[in-house]
């Protein structure tokens, strides 16, 4: 379980008596503030670099041990890893060599100066594992297999010198675990998995203790082991619990497991099982959201605090050892803290804060025997201080069947003067729907609505129907209701919204990612007079082609897919899917679309925008296509961002009127190709003339 903090919000207000006449006061309070600006060009402009470039430090850690810190920093503008001393941050070096796609997922093994990292290939997805020596500077493979997805299962303090490995070269829709030895690479099947296991649970020990294993009911299946090198069953999970139960590790000891539980209640409780009685504890639950984190004890492995999350993360202490330390952090200000890396000897933590209009920050946190000691290391993105960033607003929309939606709304500064998150004018909107459909929006500072906020746009957020956190009722509520009912919370948010003076109907755009992508693209077909424009990004078309197109080592899942969104192998559940894709009612396309595509995407495969802009052009409905042929499922390289974002300003200014920010230097470095529809964006064509691509992967 990863280790987050977010903190309540707060407001402190200073109030000085002052001496002198009323209209002296009445003019220095004048100077103090200055007058809030009354439209978009009174705003000063966010450099996109600034939002989507490179962070000048991100990821920090700290070894296990506490003698480096260490973080992600570019070299020659590309994402490596950085090694500093503890206490001279000033002595970093670079300690990999990538120059190409960078790298973004690394953490420190127990065995002492040594880091491991993560690396696909052009957003294959194909993840390899590396180690890195710091004495000797050598970098080694640790699955160097083609075609081959890699990830860690497991590290301990008690065996340093290796790690637990999945690796699904054997057999490419199964994963079998492997130990891995650190120094030489060599590796040791722990498990072959031929009984088609979803997954494996290792405690500290490296002893597999349980397997997953998916039912023909879209339920699962918990296993362990039967004494005589079988498995035999220790529990079932239903269908309707199996995206918000299961088991999440264990105790140093392997006497206690970690289950998050849903069975028999709504929201996910985080519950203590000990492994020999089978008794059930619970540990932490919140009625209205699900159990979100978990601090756990290096040594111990024993949670000392738990989270929920329904408008905002809040914390709650299970070991009073840590209260304090909770509360100190607490103290840090109004936004999000997040502690991101703990020594094995537990008095060193590192602390990221941040909130919605500001970006991270990193702290070191000394425990000591009491109030522990913060000390600021430094920002992610320094380029930001000072730039007009703005507040986001937790809103809870009810749907028209009733239900909750926890949503965000992020206001330009001239629409919201005196930023307190109601408009006091209407602005252009853009509906920003995030991918998944099993994740969620939240709290706290991200690029997207900020750069839109900067450029005179509204955004809101919605968690509609199959957002996770809000119990598994919720998520449930979205079976068999893609372009259905899903679409339903959409379109109530965005009259939400003109009811309550954000926007006009008029005026409103739809944009996402992923599912977020297919949300559009179901918008501008399902109901093409409610949106002026759209923006696709790695979103599929045609759900019939999108399953059978999925990666092999999602077999485990599919039976999740087919009874959740629909089933190809019945003529009933296949014409479901048809129904519902986009391709299938392309001829209702009446407003402009932006399409942005990774072509080594292995979840919503390039193919998949292929045939909307083919369908499109043949019924000569106007479509811009962006591609880039060294990115994946989303665009990782911060010169692509760069570059799409710049596409999706202009298209977006042309089509809802918010200011844009010339193309000018920002397809430097990226691949970016645009095979349709260059002439609708103002600049694009003349970009794409002087502009060579580089393809890094």
């Amino acid at each position: 379980m990863s280790c987050r903090l977010i903190l309540a919000s707060s407001l402190a207000l200073a109030l000085a008596a002052c001496g002198g006449r009323q209209d002296d006061a009445a003019q220095d309070d004048a100077v103090a503030k200055p007058a809030a600006p009354t439209s978009i060009e009174d705003v000063a402009l966010i450099p996109r670099d600034a939002l989507f470039g490179n962070p000048e430090r991100a990821s920090v850690q700290i070894s296990p041990d506490g003698r480096y810190l260490s973080w992600i920093a570019p070299v020659e503008g590309v994402l490596n890893v950085w090694v500093a001393p503890a206490d001279d941050v000033d002595a970093a070096r670079a300690v990999t060599r990538d120059d190409a796609r960078g790298i973004r997922q690394y953490f420190w093994a127990h065995q002492p100066d040594t880091l491991l990292y993560l690396r696909d290939s052009g957003g294959d997805e194909n993840f390899h594992l590396y180690a890195v020596d710091l004495d000797s500077g050598e970098s080694r493979d640790l699955s160097p297999f083609e075609n081959t997805r890699a990830f860690v299962s497991k590290v301990s303090h008690l065996h340093p010198d290796s790690v637990l490995v999945s690796m699904n070269d054997r057999d490419p829709q199964w994963h079998d675990l492997y130990r891995v030895d650190l120094a030489s690479g060599e590796r040791t099947l722990v498990e072959q998995n031929t009984g088609q296991f979803a997954g494996y649970l290792a405690d500290a020990d490296f002893q597999v203790r349980l397997a997953m294993r998916a039912r023909e009911d879209g339920g699962q299946d918990v296993l362990r082991p039967d004494g005589d090198g079988g498995w035999e069953l220790a529990e079932e999970i239903p269908f309707d619990d199996f995206l918000s139960t299961s088991y999440v590790g264990f105790t140093t000891d392997g006497d206690t497991a970690y289950l998050l539980e849903s069975r028999e209640r709504n929201t996910t409780a985080l519950v203590a099982v000990d492994m020999e009685s089978g008794e059930k504890t619970v540990v932490f639950e919140n009625p209205r959201a699900d159990v979100n984190n978990a601090l756990s004890d290096p040594v111990t492995g024993e949670v000392q605090a738990a989270s929920s999350n329904y408008l905002r993360e809040e914390w709650t202490a299970i070991d009073e050892a840590v209260a304090a330390d909770l509360d100190r952090l607490e103290a840090i200000g109004p936004g999000v803290a997040s502690v991101s890396a703990r020594t094995q000897d537990d008095r060193t933590w590192i602390v990221t804060y941040s909130a919605a209009e500001r970006p991270a920050v990193y702290y070191r946190y000394d425990r000591g025997d009491g109030g522990g000691e913060l000390t600021e290391l430094f920002s992610s993105r320094p380029a930001l201080d000072g730039q007009p960033l703005v507040p986001q607003w937790p809103q809870e929309i009810v749907s028209r069947d009733g239900l909750d939606l926890v949503s965000y709304l992020t206001l330009p500064t001239h629409a919201d003067p005196d930023a307190d998150g109601k408009p006091d004018a209407a602005v252009p909107m853009v509906l920003f729907v995030h991918g998944g459909p099993w994740a969620r929006d939240s709290y706290g500072y991200s690029a997207w609505p900020q750069w839109l906020a900067n450029r005179g746009y509204a955004v809101l957020q919605v968690n509609y129907r199959g957002s996770t956190g809000f119990g598994k009722d919720f998520v449930n509520r979205s079976n068999h209701e893609w372009a259905g009912k899903m679409h339903d919370d959409l379109m109530d948010a965005v009259q939400w919204a003109v009811q309550q003076g954000v926007t006009t109907e008029d005026q409103v755009a739809i944009m996402g990612g992923s599912y977020g992508g297919y949300a559009t693209l179901v918008g501008m077909t399902f109901t093409p007079e409610a949106f002026k424009c759209g923006v696709d990004i790695v979103g599929p078309s045609n759900l019939i082609t999108l399953f059978e197109t999925f990666p092999a080592y999602w077999a485990s899942f599919m039976e999740q897919w087919y009874k959740r969104v629909g089933d190809p192998r019945t003529e009933e559940g296949r014409q479901l899917l048809l129904d519902r894709s986009p391709i299938t009612h392309v001829d209702r396309i009446s407003r402009p679309l932006l399409i942005g595509q990774g072509a080594n995407d292995p979840r919503v495969v390039q193919a998949e925008s292929d045939q909307i802009v083919a369908a499109m052009q043949e019924k000569d409905i106007p479509v811009t296509y962006v591609l880039f042929p060294d990115e994946g499922h989303g665009f990782a390289r911060p010169e692509n961002s760069k570059a799409f974002n710049a596409v999706a300003e202009g298209f977006l200014s042309t089509c809802l009127g918010g200011r844009a920010q010339p193309i000018g230097e920002d397809f430097a470095g990226s691949s970016i190709g645009v095979p349709a529809g260059a002439d609708s964006v103002p600049g694009l064509a003349e970009a794409l003339e002087a502009h060579q691509p580089q393809i890094r992967k």
